[in-house]
Formats: structure tokens, sequence, C-alpha cells
């Protein structure tokens, strides 16, 4: 069983069926000496088929599946592949490091940057090791002292949102978690220099917001952006987590969706299949929309990208507010 096998969503068994077959003549061909060109041909064009249909009908409980992919690029993902010279800042001054929260400086295309970013992790030992991507109080403070580091020497910051939500247990509680998030929404308005934040994968509830506060807001094609997970939502309104589907669809949490409400600025296109199965071609796509949003904020003087800021979210939320 490979990576993509064992990784499989239950919409895409007809495509996985099909590329098993592929992968089965190519080894057959291989210790048999035979010539498999047509039928590997037939095949592909059949794979090529069920994507496109699958992939151009899909139901917002099968974009937050393609979310939430194992397989899907992490935030340490994007930086090793377009941030160059990165280096790993940590700690909050105050209490801890929080790994969920990775944070650092580096370069977009030769432009100075901060990095602040969620990171999930890809097998056990790394989820484990980044708390799945929930960070605690500590990690919010970090991003904090991020945000005033980039105000101080004129950086821009990058943002790359990831996450079910804020790290829920008691611990965190004790630590002001409720403030540390609103602190960091706060700190994000009230900075002086260009925000763009790019949510990757999940951008779940307050969590995300606190990093995603931004000038620009990027979501990629399946990626999922609400207030509540939607199994939290099924569990609040419906008491039921046979109602997880009806609660995905009622959030209206699609990159889709949030683009006609005016609460993100773009959607980047993501291959066929998702972001998984060509995670150069998504490297491509997300740094040239990152260098072209970054370039267009820095024409705006600091007090301009401030306010613009501040405009931008009290118009979302009259927006909303009219809309229903």
């Amino acid at each position: 069983m490979n990576d993509s096998t064992a990784a499989a969503l239950d919409f895409e068994k007809d495509i996985l069926e099909i590329e098993e077959k592929i992968e089965h003549l190519k080894l057959l061909a291989k210790d048999e000496d035979m010539d498999i060109t047509r039928e590997t041909r037939r095949l592909e064009r059949k794979l090529n088929q069920h994507i496109n249909r699958t992939y151009m009908n899909l139901s917002a409980w099968q974009k937050a599946q393609i979310a939430r992919h194992a397989l899907r690029p992490h935030c340490l993902d994007y930086i090793k592949a377009f941030i160059e010279d990165f280096t790993l800042l940590a700690g909050d001054r105050c209490f801890a490091d929080d790994e969920a929260m990775v944070c650092g400086i580096g370069k977009l295309d030769g432009q100075s940057v901060v990095i602040i970013g969620q990171e999930k992790g890809n097998d056990l030992e790394s989820r484990i090791k980044y708390n799945f991507g929930m960070a605690k109080p500590e990690g919010y403070r970090k991003a904090q002292r991020m945000m005033d580091l980039a105000e101080k020497f004129h950086l821009p910051i990058i943002s790359f949102v990831d996450t079910a939500g804020a790290y829920p247990g008691v611990d965190a509680e004790a630590r002001g978690q409720a403030e540390a998030i609103a602190s960091s929404i706060e700190k994000c308005l009230q900075v002086k220099t260009p925000i763009i934040s790019l949510i990757i994968g999940e951008g779940g509830s307050g969590g995300a917001i606190a990093i995603a506060t931004a000038n620009r807001v990027l979501m990629l094609e399946h990626s999922i952006y609400s207030v509540i997970s939607p199994e939290g939502c099924a569990s609040i309104l419906w008491r039921s987590g046979d109602k997880t589907k009806e609660a995905t669809e009622a959030l209206r949490l699609t990159a889709q969706d949030l683009k006609a409400l005016g609460i993100i600025d773009e959607i980047i296109k993501e291959p066929l299949g998702g972001a998984h199965r060509d995670v150069a071609q998504t490297f491509a796509s997300v740094k040239e929309a990152l260098v072209r949003q970054l370039k267009e904020l820095q024409a705006f003087s600091p007090e301009e990208l401030k306010q613009q800021r501040t405009d931008k979210f009290l118009k979302m939320g009259r927006h909303i507010t009219a809309e229903f």
C-alpha cells in the first residue's frame, strides 16, 4: 500500500482503483518485458476523466476532507519550497516556545519577510511534536512578538493558516488562551506593515483569525475557513455527529462561498485532484500569488496599510449583517 492509497478519501475510490491498475501494469511490464503502451494510455485517459468528473462537482464536505488530507503540503513545506534563508525564531519571552506556531525571518523572491504559520506535522511523531497545529497561548504571544519585530524593521508579514482551532486544553485556558487570541487579532490590526494571510488547509475559529486579520486573505481552492469545525457545529446545533455534512454546507466555509461573501480576497487554484497531487505546481502558484499581492501592498504607506485593514474588517461585518 502506497502513501496515496493509505490516505485515500471515500469519494476517490474509483480514481485509486485505476491508479493501482496502471501501477500494476507498469510493474508487470518491467518483470515480463511487455508492451503496455496502448493499455496504459487508455487507463490514463479514463483516470483523467474520473478526476475531472469528481473534482468539478465537489460538495462542501468533500472539500473539507481534501483540506484535511494527510498528504496535503503544510506550513514548513511551503517555507522549504520558496522562502530563502529562513531563520527559525522561538519563544514568547514569557512562558515557553510553542512549536505549533512556526515563526521566523526569510526572503520571498529577494524581499525580507516575517513568517508566521501553523504546522500540523506529516506523521504521528511530528503531529505530536506540533500538537496537530493547535497553538497554545504562548504560540499566539510568539506571533505577536513577530509582528512587533516586523513593524520595527519595516518587514511584510506572511502567515500560513492551517489549524482546526486553538488548543482547547485546561492548561491553555489557565494561561489565558482567549486573551492571547484577542490580543493577536488586535496586534494584527495595529501593525503598520503589510500582512498577507494564506489559508492552506483548515482555517478553524479564533485559532485561525488570530493570524489572519490581514490586508489580503488568500485561500487555496480546496481549503476551508470557518468559525467552528463542521463536527463542532453539528454537535451544538443538532446534538449529533451524523449531521456533519449538513453542518458543513450550512457554514459556507469553502473558498468559493467566502469569496462571494467578501471574506477573502483571492482563491489560488490547485492542481486537478488537490494540492497533494502536484505539490510543485501548488508551490509555484502560491509563490506567484504572494509575490504579486506583496508588490501591490508595498504601494501603500504604513498608515494606509493599517487603515485599509481596519476598514476591510469593519466593511466585512456590515456586509455579512446585511446579507443575512
